[in-house]
């Protein structure tokens, strides 16, 4: 049989996500063995400063990038949220698979819901998305910093003086740790979420015939409609995932999608909403970028960028 190789990162979680792509192709039972390669990615190696401040896009795709370039792997398994809102040229997105659960959950010592928890209250994020609307929906609590992989950051949770943090209840489902820690699942009109959350994506080299005809067994057409209204807008703001920016889309009855999305001031004292329903993706993406760079969108992303890097 030939082989495939599959290309992640060494987190357990991007482990168990690429562990699932891979029992997904085993079951199609397709002519085809698999194998793992596991990459350490710029984002990984640098943990001593906050996301927003290692800089530059595709912080966590980039090495895995050259080894699908350079042959190492046939393809690459990647949380879509990770990934540029536009690739490289040598690049495509090869499937969008299902989705798991979107939205950002609080994990609490002592399970205290969002809006209880005590003024002063320290919660832990490592995300501006984040951290933007907490503060705007409780402007007296204080947002620290935390990162690490979810296991490093349920530590710090019970260590190092946090009351409560926020993740992404997608990884911690992927882990099956859901039920057990979760105190709540933020709305996400209150806490809309990271574009893509929750959705893989595969990479793969462009143009690969082999490696798409293997995808089609995994690509999930919905997710992939509101994946692409979620990126056409982040592409459109010239936004990454270092930026207090979402982006989340439903699809309507009718095959139409709707786009929440939010640009924000990091402190939270101004955040911009717009949402748009359309049959176009794309164009609803665009739509909903034009509207919040006219309402000032464009000038807090770029100072934000401005900020990043002179830090």
């Amino acid at each position: 049989m030939d082989k495939i190789v599959v290309g992640t990162r060494k987190s357990n979680l991007a482990l168990k996500q690429a562990e699932w792509v891979i029992e997904r192709l085993q079951a199609a039972e397709l002519p085809y063995t698999f194998e793992m390669e596991k990459i350490v990615t710029k984002g990984d190696q640098i943990l001593d400063v906050t996301l927003n401040k290692v800089g530059g896009k595709g912080l966590f795709v980039k090495e895995i990038e050259k080894a699908l370039e350079d042959g190492v792997i046939d393809m690459a398994v990647h949380s879509m949220k990770d990934v540029p809102s536009a690739l490289e040229e040598p690049f495509e997105i090869g499937a969008i698979t299902e989705r798991e659960d979107p939205r950002d959950v609080l994990i609490s010592n002592g399970h205290v819901p969002f809006h209880e928890l005590p003024a002063g209250a320290v919660v832990g994020t490592s995300s501006l998305r984040r951290s933007a609307q907490i503060l705007a929906e409780r402007p007296d609590v204080t947002v620290h910093w935390v990162r690490g992989n979810i296991e490093t950051r349920l530590r710090k949770l019970r260590e190092e003086g946090f009351d409560a943090i926020v993740l992404a209840a997608a990884g911690l489902q992927r882990m099956g740790w859901t039920n057990d820690i979760v105190t709540e699942f933020l709305d996400p009109e209150m806490c809309i979420p990271a574009v893509g959350q929750g959705a893989l994506g595969i990479e793969i080299r462009k143009g690969d015939e082999r490696m798409q005809d293997v995808l089609k067994h995994l690509h999930h057409e919905e997710v992939a409609k509101r994946v692409t209204a979620e990126r056409a807008f982040l592409h459109a703001v010239e936004g990454g995932c270092q930026v207090p920016i979402g982006g989340f889309a439903n699809l309507e009855a009718d095959g139409q999608v709707t786009l929440n999305a939010v640009v924000g001031e990091p402190d939270g004292t101004k955040l911009l909403k717009e949402t748009e329903t359309g049959y176009d993706a794309e164009a609803v993406g665009k739509a909903v970028a034009e509207r919040i760079a006219e309402a000032g969108g464009t000038a807090i992303i770029e100072r934000v960028k401005a900020e990043l890097n002179e830090g």
